[in-house]
């Protein structure tokens, strides 16, 4: 659509093991495919060694229904993995596609990064 962007960029960090993931942007269309291919990326040489993944969706303004499908196959490939997904900074809409979607619950929730760096790590 003319003048809405879908520009997103993700920023990536490690802290005690644990990939934090920051989109920013809308998470949507194509934007889904680079953080799929990015969440991938990150997390493959984790894969022999319980990896734990957060995402810190704070600067996340829209996100659709592909998008909850891509951390959906996130968070059960991390499983397979004997790994753990977090989440922190969840807007009011997010939440609400969340609760409609009945994945609330899915991911552990935490209220700041270092709680959720502690005990991600553990």
């Amino acid at each position: 659509m003319k003048g809405e962007s879908t520009t997103m960029s993700i920023k990536v960090a490690k802290r005690n093991g644990v990939t934090i993931v920051k989109p920013s942007g809308k998470l949507i269309g194509p934007a889904v495919t680079e953080l799929r291919d990015t969440i991938i990326r990150e997390m493959q040489p984790e894969r022999g060694g319980n990896p734990r993944l957060l995402f810190d969706l704070s600067h996340v303004s829209m996100m659709d229904s592909s998008a909850l499908g891509m951390l959906m196959d996130a968070y059960k490939s991390l499983l397979k993995w004997g790994g753990r997904v977090g989440v922190i900074h969840i807007s009011l809409n997010i939440d609400s596609l969340m609760v409609r979607s009945r994945l609330v619950g899915t991911f552990e929730h935490f209220e700041s990064e270092n709680e959720a760096v502690t005990s991600l790590a553990l």
